[in-house]
């Protein structure tokens, strides 16, 4: 077992600790001493003691970080919709796109970027609304034509 020495005194040739004692008090000079055993850690496999799991407790008008999730997701789903024009070079199209939207990678933007140069209109994420109305948002302020609109489920 480690022994831990609380105090200023060093322990005297006199303390003992058996293995079964936890505090060991001892009076030197009229100063007390505190002496705690403790075992060394193990290291077995399987099961051990877990830490009390923290219950995040909300405040009235305030709403936890799983109902904000949770209100994302049950939000109406909106398209955001990239529009060709003729001043942008197709890799900066796709290198905008790959930067404003997460998880885009490079074949996707490049899917996107021919299909509203051919069509003239691409969707590129369908999203809640306050996500679509950033990605659009940002979109423009990259010097991209962008728009949303409510997505309809269909083709």
């Amino acid at each position: 077992m480690d022994t831990a020495i609380c105090g200023r005194l060093a322990p005297s040739p006199l303390l003992h600790s058996n293995s079964g004692d936890k505090f060991l008090l001892h009076k030197q000079s009229t100063k007390w001493i505190t002496v705690m055993t403790m075992a060394p850690p193990r290291l077995e496999k399987g099961g051990g003691v877990l830490d009390k799991p923290v219950i995040e407790k909300t405040t009235p008008g305030r709403e936890s970080e799983f109902d904000l999730k949770k209100s994302k997701k049950m939000s109406p789903p909106y398209r955001v919709m990239l529009h060709n024009d003729n001043y942008n070079k197709r890799e900066y199209v796709v290198q905008v796109l790959m930067k404003v939207i997460p998880g885009m990678t490079v074949d996707n933007a490049v899917n996107i970027m021919q299909e509203a140069h051919i069509n003239g209109l691409s969707v590129v994420i369908v999203c809640g609304q306050p996500d679509a109305e950033e990605h659009c948002t940002q979109l423009r302020g990259n010097g991209l034509l962008s728009s949303i609109e409510p997505d309809s489920g269909g083709c």
